[in-house]
């Protein structure tokens, strides 16, 4: 039997500690605020955000569509779920496709004061265009404007 190890990196951010910039996407992209509705869009850009990645490969659940789907159903119903942190961007499309769903962000509520952002994912086709520093901003946004003070992410070091 082989064992891999991956390395974790804890990141935290004070959210009482300075402005953070307005989150901005560009042209042919669009906010989605959560709603139960958007839960397979969701799933749809988690899985192709993480399909292949060493993500997928450490957390079961990301590794097809059914698993993120099931996972977005448990964070969704997740007690310190919180709405107002989780967003996803659509492409908006042209005369041939779309909107399409193409990245996604989840934010829980761990305490009065902490918060966790989970599975921060953009798909490959729309990676290189700021959506992912817009998505954190905007979940940031969101904690804030509930009161919370620090907000929590976990990464796998080897994700680019």
């Amino acid at each position: 039997m082989s064992i891999t190890h991956y390395k974790r990196l804890h990141m935290e951010v004070d959210l009482r500690r300075g402005r953070w910039d307005d989150p901005s996407l560009p042209d042919g992209y669009e906010w989605a605020a959560w709603h139960p509705v958007l839960l397979a869009a969701h799933a749809q850009a988690k899985f192709e955000s993480f399909d292949g990645s060493v993500d997928a490969d450490v957390f079961e659940s990301l590794s097809d569509l059914r698993g993120c789907q099931r996972l977005m159903v448990d964070i969704s119903h997740h007690q310190g779920f919180l709405p107002v942190a989780t967003w996803l961007i659509r492409f908006v499309g042209n005369e041939f496709a779309g909107p399409v769903p193409c990245a996604t962000i989840q934010g829980l509520r761990k305490s009065q004061w902490v918060g966790s952002i989970q599975n921060v994912g953009v798909s490959p086709p729309h990676r290189g265009f700021g959506l992912g520093r817009s998505l954190l901003l905007k979940s940031l946004h969101g904690y804030a404007s509930v009161g919370v003070r620090t907000v929590r992410l976990e990464v796998t070091a080897a994700n680019r």
